[in-house]
């Protein structure tokens, strides 16, 4: 058992899963990985499944009886690698935006002090590969907003590529989590930055993804747009 693991959410993704499975597992550090598949039809837990013969002791799934969202996938996931007692737990896309390389930076940041280290995309400037103009404007001045309402001095507020540390994961109360996408990846940072835990951003290059389709809808937008202001209700109505 690793004192790492990464959780990875998928639906639909047979294009991606074997190659970053064999990515992470390549690394000098070691990690385990948790793949949370909602039930895909393209035969993604399959593939999971006959991979696990080759890493029996690192490689774990579950599969959920149908597509309920990558927020609720993460919780999920959050909540089985606590009872599995791994210290630094991770979130990683499984379509290659985010470089494995990269876990291992989060991690040592995490080592040296920090509760939450954060891969992120403007923390020096804009480092975004391959996204067309109109939606790197859109990510990046929706972290501005997040700043505006909140208060939180964070510059990559929709990043989802981040190291938690365990206690983190334990003090948020996941069951309250109920965002889905961008909302979700801003309350999991909120709800740190307002248990005073110590958050960090680590530089990444952020490159979009080359095989398989998008989630991104315009139901999630809507939900980031006014899911921060329900979160700054809550907060300051102590009902967070």
């Amino acid at each position: 058992m690793s004192e790492g693991i990464v959780v990875i959410p998928t639906y639909n993704e047979i294009e991606n899963i074997e190659t970053i499975i064999r990515a992470v597992f390549s690394l000098e550090t070691s990690f385990d990985i948790l793949v949370v598949d909602d039930n895909s039809p393209d035969g993604t837990a399959a593939k999971v499944k006959e991979l696990q013969a080759e890493f029996p002791d690192n490689l774990f799934l579950e599969v959920r009886a149908g597509k309920e969202g990558l927020g609720t996938a993460y919780v999920h996931g959050f909540k089985w690698a606590i009872a599995g007692k791994y210290e630094y737990i991770f979130e990683m896309d499984a379509d290659f935006s985010h470089n494995p390389a990269d876990l291992e930076r989060l991690q040592v940041s995490c080592k040296n002090g920090a509760d939450m280290a954060i891969g992120s995309r403007y923390s020096t400037g804009v480092n975004v590969v391959n996204w067309p103009l109109s939606r790197v404007l859109m990510s990046y001045y929706a972290s501005v907003y997040v700043k505006m309402i909140t208060g939180m001095k964070i510059h990559d507020a929709t990043a989802g590529f981040i190291c938690y540390t365990r206690k983190v994961l334990e003090t948020i109360n996941l069951d309250k989590i109920k965002f889905v996408g961008y909302a979700f990846q801003i309350e999991m940072k909120y709800r740190a930055w307002s248990n005073g835990f110590i958050i960090t951003e680590v530089p990444i290059i952020f490159t979009d993804r080359t095989k398989g389709q998008s989630k991104m809808s315009n139901a999630i937008i809507k939900e980031a747009i006014f899911g921060v202001i329900s979160l700054r209700i809550k907060k300051m109505l102590n009902r967070l």
